[in-house]
């Protein structure tokens, strides 16, 4: 099994790709592929579709937009729910400790949360985003 795992641009600013990657072989997760590269705009709005109208919308794709992203497909037995549990609650204030946005992130007072990394939350959606991400 494989979902897509997205180190947002907060992260690769930050020079937290080989913590985040560390992490998820730590916990036995198999690195199937990985690419850098700054998204376009076509990607992101495929990516986001089900956001779009949102009045978080914009201020996300301008943020996603606005660096090098690194997109990973991981690989293990129940790695979508074991990958989610590993970067925990998308507010990085309220994330428990021992998990990527609990240790690393935080509240930068910015319009969307930058919350370093994106993990597919269903079987379904994995298997649209690593065909998106890795066409």
């Amino acid at each position: 099994m494989q979902t897509l795992v997205l180190c947002k641009p907060d992260a690769v600013r930050r020079n937290l790709i080989g913590e985040i990657i560390r992490r998820c072989e730590q916990k036995g997760y198999v690195v199937a592929k990985l690419a850098k590269l700054v998204p376009s705009r076509q990607l992101l709005a495929q990516h986001y579709l089900e956001h779009e109208g949102k009045p978080f919308y914009e201020p996300l794709m301008e943020f996603m937009l606005s660096g090098e992203v690194v997109a990973i497909a991981l690989e293990g037995e129940r790695v979508i729910e074991g990958f989610r549990a590993l970067a925990g609650s998308t507010e990085p204030t309220l994330a428990a400790p021992g998990t990527i946005r609990g240790d690393l992130g935080r509240d930068w007072g910015t319009k969307v949360v930058q919350n370093l990394v994106h993990g597919s939350d269903s079987d379904e959606s994995a298997a649209r985003e690593l065909a998106l991400w890795f066409s």
